[in-house]
């Protein structure tokens, strides 16, 4: 029977803990890691709805994208968000691993899935930051060819819309057809200049901000802003499957209740 150390161990492989970003603080972060793993839930976070549904289905390990402790913690208690999520994880003895930026950066993670997801081919790193244990380039963001070349900028936002489930799109058009496209999931803003060296004329990627647009327009690349959750939940089955894969004993279910936080009109 697989231990939560075991799971961890795996997605080291796969997508190693040592080339997260130096801010981030994926890994292990709860839990102990011999407890016995008979069902394991992933999402993109663990949230307190999500931890409570761990707890509802007996799982003994949460995985998810985005590490459920960011900041360093002075107290776990009920008064705080992140207090209630500890407890709820700890008083069902439910271990928790996060694999954020290093998934975001590893071949067939959170980018690769979102490059996949709409439709890109001759998928290429848009920025490689080095070389794993395994002599795997790693690296943020994919650039990749439009699925149908000549779209229109608001043509491609719907289209992109629909693939990703996002709650809207925000774009600005950069006045060329939509051929050669750069994703980054997540915050990518500042990775405008490096899609333009790639010969992008658009970029996919969230949380941009108005001087984003600005710069874009001016740059002559068309930018689209689909969502945090949107441009990184894409990985979340894939993992799923890839953990049933490599632990064929053990439940893997993608969390029911963790989705877009905001609503548009």
């Amino acid at each position: 029977m697989a231990a939560v150390r075991d799971v961890y161990q795996f997605i080291d492989k796969i997508a190693p803990f040592n080339t997260q970003e130096g801010f981030d603080n994926a890994g292990f972060l709860v839990g102990r890691g011999e407890r016995e793993v008979t069902k394991i839930l992933v999402a993109l976070d663990i949230t307190l709805e999500v931890a409570r549904e761990a707890a509802r289905w007996g799982a003994e390990l949460v995985v998810a994208h985005h590490p459920v402790i960011f900041h360093p913690v002075k107290s776990v208690t009920d008064e705080t968000p992140v207090g209630q999520v500890l407890l709820e994880l700890a008083e069902h003895k439910i271990a928790a691993v996060c694999a954020h930026t290093n998934l975001d950066a590893a071949l067939g993670g959170v980018n690769d899935c979102l490059a996949q997801a709409l439709e890109l081919t001759d998928i290429g790193q848009l920025c490689q930051a080095g070389v794993d244990g395994e002599g795997r380039p790693y690296g943020i963001g994919r650039t990749g060819i439009v699925h149908r070349p000549g779209l229109s900028a608001k043509e491609y936002a719907a289209f992109v819309k629909g693939k990703l489930g996002a709650s809207s799109v925000r774009f600005v058009d950069g006045g060329k057809p939509v051929s050669r496209v750069a994703v980054g999931g997540g915050a990518c803003g500042s990775m405008l200049e490096d899609a333009i060296a790639q010969g992008c004329d658009t970029f996919v990627t969230a949380d941009l901000k108005y001087n984003n647009f600005l710069d874009a327009r001016a740059l002559g690349l068309t930018l689209l802003d689909a969502g945090h959750f949107a441009t990184e939940n894409v990985a979340c089955a894939p993992l799923v499957r890839r953990l049933a894969e490599a632990f064929q004993d053990v439940e893997v279910r993608l969390s029911e209740v963790h989705r877009e936080v905001y609503q548009s009109v």
